[in-house]
């Protein structure tokens, strides 16, 4: 479990295909210190497993079913990341309850700076939408989010001068791809009312048998 909070913006090392995916050394000059083996760690917003710690760069296997669900596989040597290591129990939450599970992957439609923010647009698939709503949480890149404004297949975030400076945002450009993380309360409640109905569906149906 995350907060959405980035604490540091990491370097790919090197990127390695193998059977299970591909394994991908990271550079973090300021988390290195307190991630160790066996560690969750958020990169840009998916829960990826510390196998090895070497100096300041840790590894990480994505299997092949995160590489499908998520733009990890599209990182090369050189790119930046977002990094957050799990909430622990003492820790303040700062953003919200993020999983690290990614439900899409979305596409920067527009990047608008005002005054000192930014506002940055982003189109997804139609049926995460059902998740999302005004003034609700989002977690882009595994950044804790607030949606500003909706529309049918978008919706717009507006970002606080420390945020675009201290996460990769201020990397993205129009047609940049993002992983998307709705918030899981929705997906909770989603479950419920359909759990609900099922179950008076069953009963009664044996009610009239």
């Amino acid at each position: 479990m995350f907060t959405g909070l980035i604490k540091d913006i990491g370097t790919i090392e090197s990127v390695k295909s193998n059977s299970e995916g591909k394994e991908f050394v990271i550079r973090a000059p300021e988390l290195h210190q307190d991630i160790q083996i066996d560690d969750s760690v958020s990169t840009n917003g998916v829960c990826l497993t510390a196998t090895e710690i070497k100096g300041e760069t840790f590894k990480i296997q994505a299997v092949h079913v995160t590489l499908e669900k998520t733009n990890i596989g599209k990182l090369r040597q050189g790119d930046k990341v977002n990094l957050e290591l799990a909430l622990r129990p003492m820790d303040r939450l700062g953003g919200h309850f993020v999983q690290g599970h990614v439900n899409g992957i979305g596409a920067i439609k527009n990047v608008v700076q005002r005054g000192k923010n930014w506002e940055i647009s982003i189109e997804a698939q139609k049926d995460l939408f059902r998740y999302i709503i005004q003034e609700g949480s989002i977690a882009v890149d595994g950044i804790s989010l607030t949606v500003a404004r909706l529309k049918e297949r978008e919706f717009t975030v507006s970002i606080i001068p420390h945020t675009y400076e201290n996460t990769i945002l201020h990397t993205k450009k129009i047609g940049d791809s993002v992983n998307i993380e709705v918030d899981m309360m929705a997906k909770y409640l989603e479950n419920f009312l359909q759990y609900d109905k099922r179950q008076t569906k069953f009963e009664q149906l044996v009610k009239d048998a």
